[in-house]
């Protein structure tokens, strides 16, 4: 580590709400920003309220910085922007390439794009490691990791609540077409980026605990993902969680004790009626699913498992 008492970890500010949980841990994450703010150069941005232990670098001046190890977040960042902004001497560093979401082209024979066996490729579920075809020789799972702080269901606005950005431009995948038609049988409000034609819009991520924990349940009708935050976030403060049984969200939500889950649209049509008409059904399942979240989605096991990583890769370098 040279000598220094904290990680300098170099990355790039891509998942806003996955950078400030991972900036919880006990080491200093810097990242670039150019003077446009461009995509991938926001630097902290005034979303999230980042500790101190993240570090704004003008994108000119990385090259000339001393880190201890760099982590790629995008494919991006993998194949075009350590090209630009790193020096020769940085990209010989210990390496690591978050993988946040499922194979985008064919769903199990996409090779990843990390090709070189010195990375380390970390996918944040066990259904992203199943799907990819990765084959570089080191592969590790950490599964995410959330902080809520004291906010807790209330459950008391009857209706769902659906947390995605730009749910309509996004399409199926998302669930757009599926988020409509419940919304004919469901009342449903839906927040997030884009989300304006329907009522509400961006709610900032500090404010969305107690912005969603007056609603009965949490929909969350994305059919291929990895594992959305907002879904770990709305357990963590007990809300019940209804939504489609793809993916890693079967691993996560036992059906019909900590949410329901199911392929069948008209399934958890139902399911969400009798939530709104039977509201001790809605706080069972709350109780469940914050025991369910405290057990998987722990922050201090989250950021733990990052700064074992860190060091291992840093010590073998």
């Amino acid at each position: 580590m040279q000598g220094q008492q904290r990680l300098r970890i170099f990355t790039w500010h891509i998942h806003g709400a996955y950078l400030y949980y991972l900036s919880l841990g006990n080491y200093d994450i810097y990242i670039p920003y150019d003077e446009k703010k461009s995509d991938r150069y926001v630097g902290r941005g005034n979303t999230y309220p980042f500790g101190p232990n993240v570090i704004e670098v003008p994108v000119q001046e990385v090259r000339n910085m001393s880190f201890d190890l760099i982590l790629y977040q995008c494919d991006e960042n993998y194949l075009e922007d350590q090209q630009h902004i790193l020096s020769a001497e940085q990209r010989t560093l210990p390496r690591i390439y978050i993988e946040h979401d499922p194979p985008r082209g064919h769903p199990t024979n996409e090779v990843h794009p990390v090709q070189d066996p010195a990375v380390t490729v970390v996918h944040v579920t066990h259904f992203n490691k199943l799907m990819w075809d990765t084959a570089v020789p080191d592969v590790r799972v950490i599964s995410h990791g959330v902080a809520t702080g004291t906010e807790r269901y209330k459950g008391t606005i009857k209706k769902g609540i659906v947390v995605i950005n730009n749910i309509k431009r996004r399409g199926r995948l998302l669930g757009h077409d599926i988020f409509e038609r419940v919304r004919e049988a469901v009342p449903l409000d839906i927040v997030g980026m884009g989300a304006e034609e329907y009522g509400i819009g961006e709610v900032l991520h500090p404010d969305l605990p107690a912005f969603i924990s007056q609603y009965r349940f949490f929909f969350h009708p994305i059919r291929y993902t990895s594992l959305g935050l907002s879904v770990c976030e709305a357990m963590m403060i007990g809300m019940p969680v209804v939504g489609l049984a793809t993916t890693e969200l079967t691993t996560v939500i036992k059906n019909g004790e900590s949410g329901y889950i199911h392929t069948d649209i008209d399934y958890l049509i139902d399911k969400m009626q009798l939530l709104l008409q039977v509201p001790t059904v809605a706080y069972d399942i709350s109780n469940a699913a914050y025991e369910r979240a405290k057990e998987l989605f722990d922050i201090r096991r989250f950021t733990a498992d990052w700064e074992r990583l860190f060091i291992e890769k840093v010590n073998t370098k």
